[in-house]
């Protein structure tokens, strides 16, 4: 079997890296392949408990784009909760951009709603800009259903970031819990809850959601800032 990073060489492809490049500021142009998406998941599926993908995954950082794409859905696949955990600690230290962070929702989550929580309050808590976006990712897509609870919409709320990446998912996540949990969510806004940047993009993004319908729309554009 050729090396990882051969197979990923030959799935390369030119004018896709230059459209991730576009998308994904501040990642050196020469570190993208463009290799495409379901490409990444087909690898990932064919090398998922091998040797192979074991050996790669201790080999930190990569040099590519594509590497570390391959590596977030290597982790994605994970059945086990605590090793799932384990590889995610020794990853997202080196996630260095959006894409990647938010690529990963490991599936074995579903059945651990619990035993996750600890964990997604310590990578919120995190200086590192990847591991808190990562976090609140996870707060949003596994606790805006039936495991919601209030507290959660504080957890998100009371974080303040400088960073731009970390304040877009706050946006996103209170966007989604309005589409979601709208009294609770709304509450927030009302009390002026967030910061002023993240409180006007949150109301943004929920008034462009197809899932949130034009009354509630209507009340969410009189509480821009």
């Amino acid at each position: 079997m050729p090396d990882i990073g051969e197979q990923l060489l030959a799935l390369r492809d030119p004018g896709n890296a230059a459209f991730q490049a576009r998308l994904t500021p501040g990642i050196d142009r020469d570190r993208f392949l463009g290799v495409r998406t379901p490409e990444i998941r087909k690898l990932a599926k064919a090398l998922r408990g091998s040797p192979e993908a074991a050996e790669f995954m201790e080999r930190l950082p990569h040099d590519y784009f594509d590497e570390n794409n391959l590596h977030a859905v290597l982790v994605e696949q994970i059945k086990d909760f605590d090793a799932c955990i384990h590889a995610l600690d020794c990853f997202l230290p080196f996630v260095d951009n959006w894409a990647t962070c938010d690529i990963m929702s490991p599936k074995c989550f579903k059945k651990h709603l619990p035993e996750l929580l600890p964990h997604i309050r310590r990578w919120m808590e995190s200086n590192h800009t990847y591991t808190c976006r990562f976090g609140i990712g996870m707060l949003m897509r596994w606790y805006l259903d039936d495991a919601f609870d209030p507290k959660y919409l504080d957890w998100v709320a009371t974080l303040r970031s400088e960073e731009y990446y970390i304040n877009m998912m706050i946006a996103w996540y209170f966007a989604t819990a309005l589409a979601k949990q709208y009294a609770a969510a709304l509450s927030f806004l009302q009390n002026k809850k967030l910061a002023p940047w993240t409180h006007n993009k949150a109301i943004q993004k929920a008034i462009e959601s197809y899932r949130i319908p034009p009354e509630q729309k209507a009340l969410l554009r009189e509480m821009r800032g």
